[in-house]
C-alpha cells in the first residue's frame, strides 16, 4: 500500500507539481532501522532478510534494505550492524529467576566451565573464603557442587563440612537443586534427628547405623532444612533478581521464567515489576506439591504488568537423573549409596493427588508445567493427564513436560496426541553425558537422553532450556550441545538424536513463544511482533556446527531498546 501511494503521488507530481512532502525531521522519534545485518527471522514466510525497521517497540517492516528504508520513510535512525547476525531474542523455556538471585549470594561451588570446584577440598576452600567475607552470617551457604564431577565422586557429608564450621550451620545446594548437604549443626538447627522419618517423596540419608543423618537430604526432604535458612529482606531479594536479570540479558534472553515460585516469590516479583525493575519479560509458575489444592485465590495473568505475569502452575513429579533420584521404569546402572541393584528412583505425587491438581487446572484453563525427568514419571504425567481430560471438550491446554530426559518413542507419540509440549534439558549430553553413560543409564539409554531428532520426526514443536542456575543460561552452548551432543570427554552421545541448527534455534525462539501462548507476539522477526532481538557475532545456521558455542552475544534488544551491549 505504501508503494502504491508513493507511485501514484509521483505520477501526479509530473502533471500538477503536487504531492510535495513536508520537510522531515532529522530523526523520527521511536523509529530505528537496523541495516547491513544477516537476519535469521525464524519466519517461514521470509526466512532471511537484510534489514528491519522498529517503531515504538514493535517491528514495522522486514526485508531488503531498500524495502525497509522505503517503509520507514525519512527521518528514521539508522543502526548499521556491520554484517552481524540478528535473531529473535532468546526465550527461556524453563529456568528459575529467583533461585538465580539466591545462588548469587551463596558461595560459588560450580565445576568447570561455570566455576572452578573439582574436589571436596576445593569446596572447603571456597566456603572458608565465603565465611571470611561474611563474618556476620548466621548460616554458611553454597550453591552448585556436583558429586558426579568431584574427584571423590560423592556428596560431601556432615564430617567434611564440620571442618568448615562445627557450630555455624553449613548448607550446600547441589547443582541439580534436588539435594542439599549439611554439617552437623544444620540438621540440628532444623530439628532433624535420628528419629525423624523420611517424608513422602524424599530421603534423609543415614550413616552406617541406619539412623544418624549423614547431612545429605534428597528431594522433598530439602524443605525440612530450607525453611530454617534466614531469608534476606525483600529489598535484598529484589536486588538479587536485578543482578540475575542482567545475566540473562548478557546471554541474549528477552523472556525469562521463574519455574517453581512460592507465593512469597510471586509477591517479590510483583513488587519488582511495580517498581520498574524488570526490563525483560518474566513469567512465573507457582509450585503446588502433592496433597495441595490450587485454591480460589490463585490467578494467572494473560498480559504483562511491568514486564511480569503469572503463567500457571508447576508440578515436580520426580528428581534428577544425574543425582539418581529421577523415577525410571528400569533400574539405575549403578545405584546410589545405600540402595540395592533394583533401585529406579521414586516419584513425588500419588496418582490421585496429581490427577486432582490437573483436573482443577484444566477446569480453570490454568497452564501446567510438570517436571518429569524419568520415563516412569513421564508415564504418570501422561496417564493422569489423559484421565483428567475424560469427559471434557478438547482444549488447547499446552501442558509442558519439563526436562523429559528419558522420553521413550511411545511417550513422544502420546505427547503428540495429547498436545503436550516436551521441553528438553538439552544441555545434559555435555554437562553429564559421560556420567549418564557410565553411572546412571548405561550406553543405550544415555544415547537417547533428550531425544530431539525423535521429537522432530513426530512433528513435535519441542523447546529447550538450561534450567538456570543448574547450568548457566548460555543459549548458544545449549544450541551447540543440541546440534553436536558432545560430552565433556569429547564423545558424541547418541548421534542419531542430534538436532539441526534451525530446529535448535526454533526451540529457543518461536517454539518457546508458543509454549507461553505468545507466538503471535514473539519468537520470530515478523512485522507486528515485539522488537525482541539478539545480535550475534556469527550466524548459528551457517557456521561450522562445532563453532556455535563460540558465537558471542554482541547486544540484546527488548521492545526495541538495547538492554545489553558487549564491551
Amino acid at each position: 500500500m505504501y508503494r502504491m501511494i508513493a507511485a501514484a503521488c509521483s505520477a501526479a507530481a509530473l502533471l500538477l507539481g503536487a504531492c510535495a512532502a513536508p520537510p522531515a525531521p532529522e530523526t523520527a522519534p521511536g523509529l530505528t532501522v537496523f541495516l547491513n545485518a544477516d537476519i535469521v527471522t525464524v519466519d517461514d514466510q521470509m526466512p532471511a532478510a537484510r534489514a528491519v525497521a522498529v517503531r515504538e517497540g514493535r517491528i514495522l517492516a522486514v526485508g531488503t534494505e531498500a524495502e525497509v528504508l522505503n517503509a520507514a520513510g525519512a527521518g528514521a535512525e539508522r543502526r548499521d550492524l556491520g554484517g552481524a547476525t540478528l535473531v529473535p531474542g532468546f526465550i527461556d523455556a524453563h529456568g528459575h529467576l529467583t533461585i538465580m538471585a539466591q545462588s548469587a549470594a551463596m558461595a560459588d561451588l560450580q565445576p568447570p566451565p561455570a566455576g572452578t570446584v573439582a574436589s571436596i577440598a576445593d569446596i572447603q576452600t571456597q566456603l572458608g573464603g565465603w565465611k571470611a567475607a561474611h563474618p556476620q552470617a548466621l548460616w554458611i551457604t553454597g550453591f552448585g557442587y556436583d558429586d558426579s564431577l568431584l574427584a571423590e565422586r560423592r556428596h560431601p557429608d556432615r564430617h567434611d563440612l564440620d571442618q568448615v564450621s562445627a557450630d555455624i550451620p553449613v548448607m550446600l545446594v547441589h547443582t541439580s537443586a534436588h539435594f542439599v548437604t549439611c554439617n552437623t549443626a544444620c540438621p540440628e538447627a532444623a530439628g532433624i534427628t535420628a528419629d525423624t522419618p523420611d517424608p513422602f517423596g524424599g530421603v534423609i540419608r543415614r550413616e552406617a547405623d541406619g539412623k544418624t543423618p549423614n547431612g545429605v537430604l534428597e528431594e522433598t526432604a530439602l524443605a525440612l532444612v530450607m525453611r530454617h535458612v534466614p531469608a534476606p529482606n525483600q529489598d535484598m531479594r529484589i536486588a538479587g533478581m536485578e543482578a540475575a536479570q542482567a545475566i540473562y540479558a548478557r546471554n541474549g534472553i528477552t523472556t525469562v521464567q521463574d519455574g517453581a515460585s512460592s507465593p512469597q516469590q510471586i509477591e517479590d516479583m510483583r513488587a519488582a515489576a511495580a517498581a520498574g525493575k524488570f526490563y525483560l519479560d518474566v513469567v512465573a509458575y507457582q509450585h503446588f506439591p502433592d496433597g495441595t489444592s490450587i485454591g480460589t485465590d490463585f490467578a494467572t495473568s494473560p498480559g504483562y504488568d511491568g514486564h511480569f505475569r503469572v503463567g500457571g502452575i508447576k508440578l515436580i513429579l520426580d528428581g534428577s537423573p544425574q543425582g539418581k533420584t529421577a523415577w525410571l521404569t528400569k533400574p539405575y546402572l549403578v545405584p546410589p549409596a545405600g540402595q540395592d541393584t533394583g533401585y529406579s528412583g521414586y516419584g513425588s505425587y500419588k496418582d490421585a493427588g496429581l490427577e486432582s491438581l490437573l483436573e482443577e487446572a484444566h477446569a480453570r484453563a490454568i497452564q501446567v508445567i510438570a517436571h518429569v525427568n524419568g520415563d516412569r514419571a513421564i508415564d504418570q504425567l501422561l496417564d493422569m493427564e489423559a484421565a483428567s481430560r475424560e469427559g471434557r471438550a478438547p482444549a488447547d491446554l499446552r501442558t509442558v513436560a519439563i526436562h523429559a530426559q528419558t522420553a521413550r518413542d511411545d511417550q513422544l507419540d502420546r505427547m503428540g496426541s495429547l498436545g503436550i509440549i516436551p521441553s528438553f534439558f538439552a544441555a545434559h549430553p555435555y554437562f553429564w553425558g559421560d556420567w549418564h553413560r557410565d553411572q546412571v543409564l548405561g550406553p543405550d539409554r544415555a544415547a537417547r537422553i533428550s531425544p530431539l531428532a525423535s521429537a522432530t520426526a513426530r512433528g513435535l514443536a519441542y523447546t529447550m532450556h538450561t534450567d538456570s542456575p543448574i547450568v548457566p543460561p548460555d543459549m548458544l552452548r545449549l544450541m551447540w550441545t543440541a546440534v553436536n551432543r558432545e560430552t565433556r570427554s569429547g564423545v558424541v552421545l547418541g548421534p542419531d538424536e542430534r538436532a539441526q541448527p534451525l530446529d535448535a534455534l526454533r526451540a529457543v525462539t518461536i517454539n518457546a513463544a508458543r509454549q507461553y501462548f505468545e507466538e503471535a507476539d514473539k519468537g520470530s522477526i515478523t512485522a507486528g511482533k515485539r522488537a525482541d532481538f539478539a545480535i550475534l557475532s556469527a550466524n548459528p545456521l551457517t557456521v561450522d556446527p562445532a563453532a556455535i558455542k563460540d558465537i558471542r552475544v554482541l547486544a540484546t534488544i527488548k521492545d526495541g531498546k538495547t538492554v545489553y551491549e558487549a564491551p
